[in-house]
């Protein structure tokens, strides 16, 4: 695995690909967040809308958005060619900022016209001097290097469901789908993690993120879950398979992270997340008779109650 994309760096920016729809007249969770890990007020951000259809209207948007959350230095830009992300002007506002955020859309529109041009390469030295670098939707598949092109939804992996390309290699161990479970990508992720096991594959529900931080931890925000599948040990007829013929997929790890989870990326094991029980030495790990304090009476009807439906509890109280 590459350490220098998914593990420890402490010179890289956050990346933090978020799987699109997220909220943007309520509490607003996930664009808060961009703008907390960018640094707040004092946020140089430069929002990129070119994978958008919808030109300057989705621009605008954003702008009064990031500027609702607090952040007075914003750009829009939107090169549609790649002699525009040639543009010096473009090139150095990315180079001036401290985040940049790619809108949704168009991923293989967004990819053609960044990926290699002297605009694309100043998004990927900004991460690599610390600039949080955050994309929706499409702006999230485009962080991976091996980037979900597309391919239809389904629950069933098979052969040729999905096609990559490149993309901007921020996640170079990592294959990142959005609109999850949304639309249905469990199969088309599973047969992309077949055919690459040495890649993660991270599923991304809509208005959540995937924070990726330079220390190799992966943490969960907003109001989804993160799908993560591990192919490190699979067995796989991926290689064999013809036609769209259905893949048979065995030894896969499957992690469902809801926000607040965290994930150790270099390991590939869970760190902690809500609700799990902690762990506390002090307590013995046999009780006795001896270790029940003087005079304590069992709570009968608490005891009965335990695990009952609450009709149950009620009925037995009549």
């Amino acid at each position: 695995m590459d350490t220098a994309r998914t593990g420890v760096d402490p010179g890289r920016g956050v990346v933090m690909p978020i799987g699109g729809a997220e909220d943007k007249v309520g509490r607003m969770t996930v664009l808060r967040e961009v703008v907390r890990l960018a640094g707040g007020p004092a946020t140089r951000l430069v929002v990129i809308s070119t994978a958008s259809s919808l030109g300057d209207e989705i621009t605008h948007a954003y702008l009064q958005l990031f500027a609702g959350l607090g952040v007075t230095e914003i750009v829009g830009i939107r090169p549609e060619s790649r002699q525009e992300a040639a543009d010096p002007a473009l090139v150095a506002a990315v180079e001036a900022c401290t985040a940049v955020f790619m809108t949704g859309g168009n991923q293989v529109k967004l990819a053609t016209l960044l990926v290699g041009t002297p605009l694309g390469n100043a998004i990927v030295a900004a991460s690599e001097r610390g600039a949080l670098i955050a994309g929706t939707s499409a702006g999230a598949s485009i962080c991976s290097r091996h980037m979900v092109s597309f391919g239809p939804g389904g629950t069933t992996p098979k052969f040729r469901i999905s096609h990559v390309s490149e993309g901007l290699g921020l996640l170079a161990d990592v294959i990142v789908d959005q609109h999850f479970t949304q639309r249905n990508r469990f199969g088309r992720l599973l047969a992309l993690v077949a055919a690459n096991p040495g890649q993660l594959g991270v599923g991304i529900d809509e208005d959540t993120a995937a924070v990726f931080r330079p220390d190799g931890v992966l943490e969960v925000k907003g109001r989804g879950v993160l799908t993560i599948v591990d192919g490190s040990d699979l067995v796989t007829t991926a290689y064999t398979a013809t036609g769209t013929q259905p893949l048979m997929i065995s030894g896969l790890k499957l992690h469902s992270l809801p926000r607040g989870a965290k994930f150790d990326l270099l390991t590939r094991t869970l760190i902690s997340a809500p609700g799990l029980p902690v762990e506390d030495p002090l307590r013995p790990a046999v009780t006795t008779l001896d270790d029940v304090p003087a005079g304590t009476r069992p709570q009968s009807r608490r005891i009965a109650a335990e695990g009952a439906h609450v009709t149950t509890e009620q009925l037995r109280r009549r």
